[in-house]
């Protein structure tokens, strides 16, 4: 969510956290601000509710300044205050010299925020965070070291984030963790913190986490103190930013949608063999189980929807979906496992939901795209998605590839459970790896049909999404995608469902977009909607609006892909998606009110 970024380096700051902040763009955010020590021991302090250009431009028009290599700065996605310059990080304390960025929520802002102000401290803004630069400067006050006085404030805030705080004065720089992703790095140039390691992964070779307790100083080296008595090993990353480029596309989602043929048969040359053999499974170290809960949100909820009917499918596996912000109410049995879905391993609604009572006996499997994430440290095994990095925040190929990865623990899991045989296990995989010339021409069919029907959606209010079977998970998946990125409403539906009250909803010219995977069934559900004088979208067969489905180079496969259900039809979906944002004007990287990695409840 909100993205964190510090330096002390041997130049000037502002270059390095502008930087790094357009590199932590992708996690979604509405202001954005920086700080840096100027020679004097004062600070230029710069915040905007517009883009990262826009402060770039500003600092252009500024008079020359004498500024250090010392700075901090901030992503906001707004939680605590509405969206405004006096809300956007950083913020400071009383004297303007304690500068603090933060990821998170304070629990206990009020009861703190009043304690401060009767003490006769006097707050500037309408966020949480403000407490912590007062909080700091109390302690400071006292004589407190820096690293120390971060310490003591961690532990009289309730809640979770990331904090770092740079003292004007001193140009020094202290940050820590609390159930939120923070990490360190050095180069010859200098040291970072950030609340990801792209934000400087093109100017280091390898980095450290910060787990809960640590506190750490950006000096030469690096010092670490906190309540941790030993320290992280470093981690290599490969990260080079080129990720970051577009290649000649309008956009990172358009690009990203091209990418996940190619994605698919990286996946499932990666895990295919050792998972009709178990071996997948075996090299988990995990239990035996007998029913498994998935726990995730949003896209990675939808993605869990498909591996558990795996499970069901292929093993007659007890198999549920857990929304992770309701998981307190979910009543989990003897040897369930918990498989934990999050493409950012940072979701804390997951992290929180895998902290009750409820889950406490189980095994966690975590299925992430982020291997260094906290959720990766809290789960007993994890197996990564591999989709690369995503920059557009609405997810597309982190959805395809959570899938796969999912499908292949499931039939391997299964598999050495003897709940499916070798030969089974062989022929599903046989299909699997039929998906990346599946999803290949999805996209040729998509690309070529779908923007003349996206430009006649654009004056409906909103669409329903139907399905019947795996095809209700693919149009609770397309729906999704639909409001986050048009900003319209949008809702899915078991197409069987539509009798018991959903069909009141039909008019004349109702934008209806169908998962056709093909039945009698599914037939009458169209002719249902047919008769209300709907706009009918199917994603289907030969025949249908858009042919996506089991259209193969090599040979047809009636009715779409059956082992993790329709899974070519997701891309139609997000192109659909894409081109009616584009043309209502949406910014379909960067939608409002969203966020990439999701760290507050």
């Amino acid at each position: 969510m909100c993205g964190i970024v510090a330096c002390r380096t041997t130049d000037s700051a502002p270059e390095y956290l502008c930087e790094a902040l357009e590199a932590l763009e992708y996690r979604g955010y509405d202001s954005v601000g920086i700080a840096v020590q100027t020679v004097g021991g004062g600070a230029l302090r710069l915040r905007s509710v517009h883009r990262v250009a826009e402060l770039v431009e500003r600092m252009a028009d500024l008079p020359p300044r004498d500024l250090t290599g010392a700075g901090i700065g901030h992503t906001r996605w707004a939680t605590h205050g509405g969206v405004s310059e006096r809300n956007a990080h950083p913020h400071t304390d009383c004297t303007g010299s304690v500068h603090v960025v933060h990821n998170g929520i304070i629990e206990n802002c009020e009861e703190l925020r009043t304690t401060l102000v009767s003490a006769g401290h006097l707050f500037s803004s309408d966020v949480d965070s403000e407490v912590i630069a007062h909080l700091v400067e109390d302690e400071l006050v006292r004589g407190v070291d820096l690293a120390a006085a971060l310490g003591h404030t961690i532990e009289l805030c309730e809640g979770s984030g990331a904090i770092v705080v740079m003292d004007s004065h001193s140009g020094r720089i202290v940050g820590a963790s609390r159930h939120a992703p923070l990490v360190v790095a050095a180069s010859p140039n200098g040291t970072f913190l950030a609340s990801d390691i792209s934000a400087f992964g093109p100017r280091v070779a390898s980095f450290q986490v910060l787990r809960d307790g640590d506190v750490v100083e950006l000096a030469v080296p690096v010092r670490w103190t906190g309540t941790n008595t030993d320290w992280p090993v470093a981690v290599a990353h490969t990260w080079a930013g080129t990720e970051l480029d577009l290649h000649g596309y309008p956009d990172h989602m358009a690009k990203e949608i091209d990418e996940q043929p190619e994605l698919a048969g990286r996946i499932l040359d990666r895990v295919g063999a050792d998972a009709t053999n178990g071996a997948l499974w075996r090299s988990l170290e995990l239990p035996d189980f007998d029913r498994v809960a998935i726990v995730g949100c949003g896209t990675s909820l939808n993605a869990g929807g498909i591996v558990a009917a795996a499970f069901r499918r292929f093993g007659i596996m007890p198999a549920e979906t857990v929304i992770a912000s309701e998981a307190a109410d979910a009543v989990l049995g003897p040897r369930t496992l918990v498989i934990a879905m999050s493409q950012s391993g940072e979701t804390a609604d997951i992290l929180h939901a895998l902290d009750g009572e409820n889950f406490a006996h189980c095994q966690v499997l975590a299925i992430t795209n982020n291997p260094h994430s906290s959720l990766a440290r809290r789960a007993n095994a994890i197996v990564e998605c591999s989709a690369g990095h995503e920059i557009g925040v609405a997810a597309t190929k982190t959805f395809v590839a959570q899938v796969l990865t999912g499908v292949a623990v499931a039939i391997s899991a299964l598999h050495e459970l003897g709940r499916v045989n070798r030969s089974n296990t062989q022929s599903i995989l046989d299909d699997l790896r039929r998906m990346p010339d599946l999803l290949a021409q999805s996209l040729t069919v998509a690309k070529d049909i779908v923007p003349p029907l996206a430009a006649e959606l654009a004056d409906s209010l909103g669409v329903i999404f139907l399905g019947r079977g795996a095809g209700v998970v693919y149009a609770a998946e397309g729906a999704l995608k639909l409001k986050e990125l048009t900003y319209r409403w949008a809702q899915h539906y078991p197409a069987g469902e539509l009798k018991h009250g959903p069909l009141a909803l039909v008019e004349e010219g109702t934008p209806v977009v169908i998962v056709d995977s093909g039945g009698a069934r599914i037939a009458g559900n169209i002719a249902e909607v047919a008769a209300r004088g709907a706009r009918l979208i199917t994603i289907g067969g030969a025949g249908s609006t858009i042919p996506a489905l089991g259209r193969s180079l090599l040979a047809p496969v009636d009715n779409g892909f059956q082992p993790c259900g329709p899974l070519e039809c997701v891309i139609p979906m997000q192109v659909l998606a894409r081109e009616l944002a584009l043309v209502l004007g949406r910014d379909v990287d960067k939608p409002r009110n969203l966020a990439k990695s999701v760290t507050v409840e």
